[in-house]
């Protein structure tokens, strides 16, 4: 009877998988995706916010989104907190803008809610169409990196240098060293094509934490328990301050904009990845759900506001599933439901160090430097827009800055040099809103 239901609902036959399949593949994306558990809070506590309740908001957040993409497109793709936009949210608008957690909430709600707004309208895939494809690699790559930064930063592989800005950590203090040797043991894994690969070293890295001492014990903390109740969210639920962004809209317009513009292409990148590996496009390679995979991600975008973390979207990794054979939104299904059941593992998440994670960021960041190869390198413009992007974000520490420094040189190359009718309408605006705020200090 359930198999019959299962087979109707997602039309198994239809997608030639079965419910086996679909569950293995579930279980596998969750494997692939699960260290955002642990990387999110991190990463967000970092602004100011609650670590354990914010274990509970990731889980709840990946839930809700997993399942809405599976009730509105039948496609076994997993949402989650999307890694460069919690980097973005703790570090540009929290910790550089020195913005309040809460205000930043209230950001990423309006960029949610406009983000829905265009999707509806259909006017999200015109605006990705438009922005040149140099711009799009480089923030992406530049995303990259900025996510590696922060993990080499935090584990003190990195630090600073009064002469140079920065240099390198002390390889001879043991929670650098092995956060440095986990780097690698994580890339050798990868390679291997070991699934749950990020999450293995996480767990590896904790595991030697036990026997790492420091002033107050060992650098892994013992745990309370196993396994406890979730911890609560109240303090960040519906926490959002909704009139912040619109009181200083002269100096948050910039962080909506930029919110909205790597979580549109991070999305419809990942969407037409995901799906060309799970041959659910049609034959002229279109997305037949994309309006309604879109709105998905819209939606759990504001849900995610609203519970208390940054932009939730769709993942990469749910890459990791289709190749394990899922073909439907019961793929999902199990993945959402591998998050709610992880809520009760807080406990063990709590004890997790730093440079535990540090091989999570540094993996992620290479995986987004993965598109340059797509870069046309015997166009220099190009080549030049790209660059700027991608080393801007890391060297100021910021991905908005390293998207508006993007448009402004690549409207500028194209104007100087001759091109200015190949530049689309919305990147002339964009560049010329993000010179003005630079030439009036609007911040």
């Amino acid at each position: 009877m359930i198999s019959q239901f299962l087979d109707k609902t997602f039309a198994l036959k239809e997608h030639a998988t079965t419910v086996k399949t679909e569950i293995i593949a579930g279980l596998t994306t969750f494997a692939a995706m699960s260290y955002i558990l642990i990387v999110n809070p991190s990463i967000l506590g970092l602004s100011g916010m609650p670590v354990a309740g914010l274990i509970t908001v990731t889980a709840l957040a990946a839930c809700i989104g997993t399942l809405l993409m599976a009730w509105l497109t039948n496609y076994p793709v997993a949402l989650a907190p999307g890694m460069g936009l919690n980097a973005f949210f703790a570090f540009t608008i929290c910790l550089t803008r020195e913005i309040p957690w809460e205000a930043a909430l209230g950001i990423v709600f309006y960029n949610a809610l406009l983000f829905l707004l265009l999707t509806i309208s259909g006017l999200r895939e015109k605006i990705a169409h438009a922005i040149p494809t140099a711009l799009k690699i480089g923030v992406q790559c530049g995303i990259g990196l900025f996510i590696a930064f922060i993990g080499l930063k935090n584990a003190g592989l990195i630090v600073d240098n009064p002469a140079t800005f920065v240099g390198l950590g002390d390889l001879s203090e043991p929670a650098v060293l092995f956060a440095f040797l986990g780097v690698i043991f994580t890339i050798i894994l990868v390679i291997k094509k070991v699934t749950g690969a990020i999450l293995i070293s996480i767990v590896a890295l904790t595991l030697i934490g036990m026997f790492i001492p420091t002033e107050g014990g060992y650098l892994t903390a013992t745990p309370n328990g196993i396994v406890g109740l979730p911890a609560p969210i109240s303090d960040t639920f519906f926490a959002m301050d909704l009139m912040y962004p619109i009181v200083n809209f002269a100096s948050t317009w910039d962080l909506i904009f930029a919110l909205m513009f790597v979580n549109m292409f991070d999305t419809i990148g990942t969407l037409i990845g995901v799906s060309k590996r799970a041959q659910l496009v049609d034959k002229q390679g279109k997305l037949p759900k994309m309006g309604r995979a879109m709105t998905a991600d819209a939606a759990a975008g504001v849900v995610g506001a609203a519970l208390g973390t940054s932009p939730v979207t769709s993942y990469v990794e749910s890459a990791a599933g289709v190749s394990a054979g899922g073909r439907t939104g019961l793929t999902a299904i199990v993945v959402a439901i591998c998050f709610l059941l992880a809520l009760f593992l807080s406990p063990l998440m709590l004890v997790i160090p730093i440079m535990a994670t540090t091989p999570a960021l540094v993996m992620v960041g290479i995986f987004m430097m993965e598109s340059i190869k797509e870069l046309e390198f015997s166009d220099l413009a190009s080549v030049a827009t790209a660059t700027i992007a991608l080393m801007a974000m890391p060297l100021t520490f910021s991905i908005s800055e390293g998207i508006a420094l993007g448009f402004i040189t690549y409207v500028g190359i194209k104007m100087g040099t001759g091109e200015f009718k190949k530049v689309s309408v919305i990147t002339y605006f964009m560049a010329a809103v993000f010179l003005l705020r630079y030439i009036f200090d609007l911040k």
